[in-house]
C-alpha cells in the first residue's frame, strides 16, 4: 500500500514538473515572439491615439476600450483560428493575405500624406470612399471601425511574426502561445493608449491641485507642462503613426516578393542600409534600421500614392455600381 501510494506520489511529481516546464515553454516562446514583433508593436501603440483627437474627453477612455475589445477579438477570435488553420492547410497562403493587408497599410498611410499635402482634394476622395462603402454612422463609429481595422492588419503581422517564431510541435501549444502573445501585446498598447489620451486631464487637475503644500507648486507645474506638451505629443504621433502604417506595410510586400523570387529591390534595401552601417560606425544598428526602413517606407509610400486613384476611379464606381445592382435586385424581390 505505502509502495503504491509512494508510486502514486511520484508520478504527480511527474506530471507537474511536466506541466511546469511547460508553462515555463510558454512564457519563454511568447517572451520570445513578443520581442521580435515589438516594432510592430510600437507601431499599433504610435497608430491608435490618433482616433481619439477631436473627442469629448468623457469619450476617450470608451472609444480606447472598443478598439481594445475589437483588437482582442481580432487576435483571439479570427486571427489566431486562421492562423493554425493556415499553417496546417496552406501555409502557402499566408504570405500573399499579409502582403494584401501591408497594401491596405500602404494606401491608408499614403492617403493621410495625401490629406496633409492636399487637403481639400484629400476630403473630396474621403468623401467619394466614404459615399460607397458606409451606410449612416456616427463620427465615433467610423473613428473605431476604422481603427479596428488598422489594428487587424497590424495585428495579422504581429500573429504571423508569433507563429514563425514558435517552434513546429503542438498544435495546441502554438495556440496557446499565440493566445498569450495577443492578449499581452493588447493590454500593453492599449493600456499605454489609455494612459496617453488622459494625460491631459491628469495635468489639468495637477494644475489645480493644492496637495501637498510644500510640492504644490511643483505639482501644478508639471501638470501644466502635461496640458501644453500633450496636444505635440499627439500631433507627434499621428505622424509617427502614418510613417509607421507606410514603413511596415512597405516592409511586409518587399519581404514577400522575396519569397516569391523578386529579391532586387530588398537586397537594394539591405545593401543601402548595410552601407550607411559601415559609415557611421558608432551608431551602426540604428542607422541600418533607419535605411531599411526609410527604404520600405518609400517603397510605401509610392505604393500607397499608386492606390489612392484606382481605389477613387476603379474601386468604388465598382462598389456603387454593385450596391446599385443589390438595391435593384431587392426592389424587385420585395
Amino acid at each position: 500500500m505505502s509502495i503504491g501510494l509512494i508510486a502514486l506520489l511520484d508520478d504527480i511529481a511527474g506530471l507537474a514538473k511536466v506541466a511546469a516546464a511547460s508553462l515555463d515553454d510558454v512564457g519563454l516562446q511568447a517572451a520570445k515572439a513578443g520581442a521580435k514583433a515589438a516594432g510592430v508593436v510600437i507601431d499599433d501603440a504610435a497608430v491608435t491615439p490618433r482616433y481619439v483627437v477631436g473627442f469629448a474627453a468623457a469619450r476617450e477612455l470608451p472609444i480606447v476600450g472598443r478598439i481594445a475589445l475589437g483588437s482582442l477579438k481580432n487576435k483571439l477570435f479570427y486571427l489566431l483560428p486562421a492562423a493554425l488553420l493556415l499553417s496546417l492547410f496552406a501555409p502557402w497562403a499566408i504570405t500573399p493575405l499579409l502582403m494584401i493587408g501591408g497594401a491596405y497599410l500602404c494606401y491608408e498611410g499614403s492617403e493621410k500624406v495625401f490629406e496633409a499635402l492636399f487637403p481639400h482634394k484629400a476630403h473630396e476622395h474621403e468623401a467619394a470612399v466614404s459615399e460607397a462603402t458606409q451606410t449612416a454612422q456616427s463620427l465615433e463609429n467610423e473613428k473605431v471601425s476604422g481603427a479596428i481595422k488598422t489594428d487587424f492588419i497590424l495585428s495579422a503581422e504581429i500573429m504571423a511574426i508569433t507563429l514563425a517564431s514558435i517552434p513546429v510541435g503542438s498544435i495546441w501549444m502554438q495556440a496557446v502561445v499565440l493566445a498569450v502573445v495577443g492578449i499581452g501585446i493588447t493590454i500593453a498598447v492599449y493600456g499605454t493608449v489609455a494612459l496617453i489620451v488622459k494625460a491631459d486631464d491628469a495635468g489639468v487637475a495637477m494644475a489645480a491641485s493644492q496637495r501637498p503644500r510644500a510640492l504644490a507648486p511643483l505639482t501644478q507645474a508639471f501638470g501644466r507642462g502635461l496640458v501644453k506638451g500633450m496636444p505635440i505629443l499627439l500631433k507627434l504621433l499621428s505622424i509617427v503613426g502614418t510613417a509607421a502604417m507606410i514603413w511596415v506595410g512597405g516592409g511586409i510586400i518587399v519581404h514577400g516578393l522575396e519569397g516569391y523570387g523578386f529579391a532586387g529591390l530588398g537586397h537594394a534595401i539591405h545593401d543601402a542600409a548595410v552601407a550607411a552601417a559601415h559609415a557611421v560606425p558608432a551608431l551602426g544598428g540604428f542607422v541600418e534600421w533607419l535605411v531599411s526602413a526609410a527604404g520600405s517606407g518609400l517603397f510605401g509610400l509610392v505604393l500607397g500614392a499608386l492606390l489612392i486613384p484606382l481605389i477613387h476611379f476603379i474601386a468604388v464606381p465598382l462598389i456603387k455600381a454593385l450596391r446599385g445592382t443589390s438595391r435593384k435586385t431587392e426592389k424587385h424581390t420585395a
